[in-house]
Order: C-alpha cells, then structure tokens, then sequence
C-alpha cells in the first residue's frame, strides 16, 4: 500500500507540473492526457487563443508602422510589455533566477525581444504581411534544427525529409517573388527566422528549470536598459503619428503578441501538453494569410496560400515523426 500510494504520489506531482518544468521525477511534465474532458476543453481554448494572439503579429506590426517608424515601434512594443512582465514578476513574487541561468535568458532576450521583431518590422516595411508570414512558417522546422544541434535531440529521417520539403517550398516561394533573387526584406526575414530559432532553443531548455512566462518576463525586463534609451532616441529621431491604426498596432504587439498570447499558450500547453498545442499552432500562417486580406486589404498570391499549405503539411509531419 505504501509504495501504491508514493507511485499514485509521484503521478499527481507529474500531472500538475506546468509543462516545460522538471517533475518529481525528473521527467518534463505534460499534463496533457490525464485532464477531464471539461478541462482539455479550456486548456484547448487557451491554447488556440495563443495561436489568434500570434497570428495577429504581422498585420499589427504593418499597422503600427503608419504612425511609428520601425525603431520605435520595436523599442516602445519591448518597453511596454517589459513594464507588464515587471509588474507580474513582482505581483507574482517570482524568484530572480541563478545567475548561471541569465547568459541563456540573454540568448532568449535577443532572440524573441529584441532580434525578430526589429528584423521582422524592418522587413513589413517593404514587404507583405501575406509573404512574411509564409517565410516565418519555416519557424518551427528551423527551431527543430536548432534544438537537435543544442541538445543532441536526434530527429527521425522522416522528420528531416518534411522539413527539407518545408524549406524547399519556402525558398521557391521566395526565389519567384524576387524575380530571380533574394530581396532585401527576404534577408531580414530569415535572419530573423535563425534568431528566433535560437531564442525559442535556449527558452525551451530554461523552461525545464523555471515556468515559461518567468522566462519571457525576466527577458524582457532584462532588456529595459536598451530598450529604454533605445526608445527615447527613436522617438526623438523618427515621426510619430498618432493614428489609430498606429495606435492600435503599437498596443497588440506589445501587449497581446509579446506578453498576454504567451501567457494564455504556455497555460493552454500546461493542461493540453505540448504535442496537441503544437498542432493548433500548424494553422498561424494561414490565420495571418486571411488576417492580411481583412485587415489590410492585401491581395494575395496564388503561390502564397499554395505556400501555405505545403509548409503546414511538412510541419505536421514533422509533429508525428519519432524523434
């Protein structure tokens, strides 16, 4: 009976430890198959909700861009969620991690704070939300190299045969675009696309030692001291028009891209796991394809939702490969 009631224990303690945090017994928790059908439900719900959040990036970002120059959207959107991820670190009265746990919460820092939405923006500015969002579809495969190659994750060759059809895809895509050639929003895009993998990489590993939402909120706190004078000196130096569309971007990517869309994904991922929250994913680049057309009144290429949909079918292959 003792030993029953320490594994049943044991079993609680996995059940309940947020996703990405190491449980009792040293395995990442995944509650995801022992929740109640009520609360997979809600779970799924806060989850999708996360994916609407994300998907809404690139056209509030080509909004912000009709009253703010790039630099100080960037700058304002990082002071702005740095202010909220502050105030719930203290409220929540969350712990300052170790000091050998910050080099990695700078990779994070530079990678989703500071790195991709100033390359992506630079990029909205010549480019369609329409093409950025199939070029960003690539996101997932390229983060899936980037954690086989930080933590010795040895991916099936199914696995390595989708994504290599992904980035196929994606480069076709952009090749006939450009005319020939890469274009300069098309460097950005991808330079973005490696900078992000990384900080996703390094995130995911600290997530195994504090909650996600602690490791996006020390990042963002961690960058105040750049984002602050960066944004006086952007402000000072780029017009400012307070449209409301500007108004409105600003606020989105700040508040709802940058902090409350992973607050609600990590906490859907928490009760669904991480592989049924990842398949919600799967359908961002289109929600942001139909966001452009709505939003922005974009015309779409017939290659782009063509696009699209391979890259979607290469990363759900990828989410079934063995790894």
């Amino acid at each position: 009976m003792r030993a029953q009631d320490s594994a049943t224990s044991a079993g609680t303690i996995a059940v309940h430890a947020p996703v990405g945090e190491v449980t009792a017994s040293g395995a990442t928790g995944d509650a995801g198959g022992s929740r109640s059908p009520g609360s997979r439900r809600g779970g799924t719900l806060l989850a999708a909700l996360g994916v609407l959040a994300f998907s809404l990036t690139f056209p509030a970002t080509a909004w912000g861009l009709e009253g703010f120059g790039p630099w100080s959207l960037v700058t304002v959107r990082s002071v702005l969620a740095a202010v909220i991820a502050g105030g719930c670190l203290l409220l929540t009265r969350a712990p300052v991690p170790a000091r050998r746990h910050w080099p990695g919460l700078a990779v994070v820092a530079a990678g989703t704070v500071l790195g991709f939405p100033l390359l992506t923006t630079l990029a909205l500015e010549t480019s369609s939300t329409a093409h950025a969002a199939v070029v960003v579809g690539l996101l997932p495969l390229t983060t899936a190299v980037f954690a086989a190659l930080r933590t010795g994750a040895r991916p099936s060759r199914a696995f390595w045969a989708a994504a290599g059809a992904g980035a196929a895809a994606v480069a076709v895509f952009t090749f006939g675009r450009g005319g020939g050639a890469l274009t300069t929003a098309d460097l950005y895009l991808f330079g973005a696309l490696l900078i992000c993998a990384a900080g996703y990489t390094e995130g995911g590993r600290l997530a195994r030692i504090m909650p996600g939402r602690e490791v996006i909120s020390w990042a963002l706190v961690m960058c105040l001291p750049l984002a602050v004078p960066g944004a006086l000196v952007a402000l000072s130096r780029e017009p400012v028009a307070l449209t409301a569309h500007g108004v409105a971007g600003l606020l989105w990517v700040a508040v709802g891209s940058q902090f409350l869309g992973l607050v609600v994904w990590y906490r859907g991922m928490a009760v669904i796991g991480v592989p049924r929250a990842s398949q919600l994913q799967l359908a961002q680049p289109l929600l942001t394809l139909v966001w452009s057309v709505f939003l922005l009144g974009e015309r779409l290429p017939v290659a782009a939702p063509v696009t699209a949909v391979a890259v979607l079918v290469c990363i759900a292959v990828t989410q079934r490969a063995r790894t």
